[in-house]
């Protein structure tokens, strides 16, 4: 209603589209609107399309952008909505980072955990989510704010020690309470050890294995990092478990670093799998080309840095 309230006083035209298939908001790739005769082709006609449900990955959203289509996701608190509310100025340091990311060759990260991880990068193109779709073909998502690629085939090695406060927002939306260390060999998790939240992790990936020898689930998927200082690390501390309370809080909050595992069709690969496992940690060291640019979770060059709306503080 508030999307048709927003278009009359815009004088454009709108109409909703309802398809009988809504996944599960740990499903992605699902082809729920692009399995509708039709569909597809309306969506193209469109200037924008607002998503009520999860889109990414999905081959019906590749056509739709391709075609000029703009696509903003909307599966958000309304009040997360309102105090997560991106700024140009987020865009712009958004589009800062991700052009010294596009430019970088290799990515290492580190925390006083233990993680030494590195990545060779920029065999897939460097995406970025500023929170409002503006330009023609974007796809973004409302109250976030991120960039990420994805690592050259075979080239991420080392070790992730994720610790607690770290969060696993896709699939179990929950702070972690003991360390989890993920040994990375050649592009692939080779071993997960710890206590709950490593059994938990293992649960997850091999659940989603189509057969025995399946490790697509156990790729390394996007590598990126938070932009939006209005986003909130605390955000399930303060409102509990539910997704719609954190969806784009937890990856977007600035200078988090986003650890993946799964699919890759978003960058343009080929690695199609219900084994996606999204975990931003906090607190983390990044180098790009071995030149640090986040420092335990803070960005260290000003231009990276995206001033605060006072409107939203919190």
């Amino acid at each position: 209603e508030a999307a048709f309230a927003a278009a009359k006083s815009f004088k454009a035209d709108i109409y909703e589209m309802k398809v009988n298939a809504i996944p599960s908001w740990t499903s992605v790739g699902v082809e729920t609107v692009g399995a509708c005769k039709g569909a597809v082709e309306a969506l193209k006609a469109a200037d924008l399309v607002l998503a009520m449900h999860v889109p990414l990955f999905t081959k019906w959203m590749h056509e739709v952008r391709a075609a000029g289509t703009r696509v903003q996701m909307i599966v958000d608190h309304p009040d997360d909505l309102g105090s997560q509310m991106s700024t140009p100025d987020v865009k712009r340091a958004t589009k800062y980072i991700t052009e010294r990311l596009a430019s970088s060759k290799s990515m290492r990260v580190t925390n006083d955990a233990g993680t030494d991880f590195h990545a060779e990068i920029g065999d897939y193109p460097s995406l970025c989510q500023w929170g409002f779709a503006d330009e023609p073909g974007h796809f973004d998502h409302w109250g976030a704010g991120h960039c990420y690629t994805f690592p050259n085939e075979g080239k991420a090695n080392g070790l992730v020690v994720a610790q607690p406060g770290d969060i696993v927002v896709l699939p179990y939306n929950r702070y972690i309470t003991d360390e989890i260390n993920i040994t990375v060999e050649d592009g692939f998790i080779r071993k997960i050890e710890g206590g709950l939240d490593a059994r938990l992790m293992n649960h997850w990936l091999d659940s989603n294995k189509r057969s025995p020898d399946d490790m697509d689930g156990h790729a390394i998927s996007h590598l990126g990092f938070g932009t939006n200082p209005h986003c909130r690390w605390d955000c399930i501390a303060l409102n509990g478990d539910d997704v719609d309370r954190s969806n784009g809080a937890v990856r977007g909050f600035a200078g988090n670093f986003l650890f993946s595992t799964g699919p890759n069709t978003q960058g343009g690969g080929t690695r199609v799998t219900q084994g996606h496992y999204d975990l931003p940690m906090k607190d983390c060291t990044v180098y790009l080309d071995n030149d640090m640019i986040i420092d335990h979770g803070n960005y260290l060059d000003p231009q990276m840095i995206a001033e605060v709306d006072p409107r939203h503080q919190h």
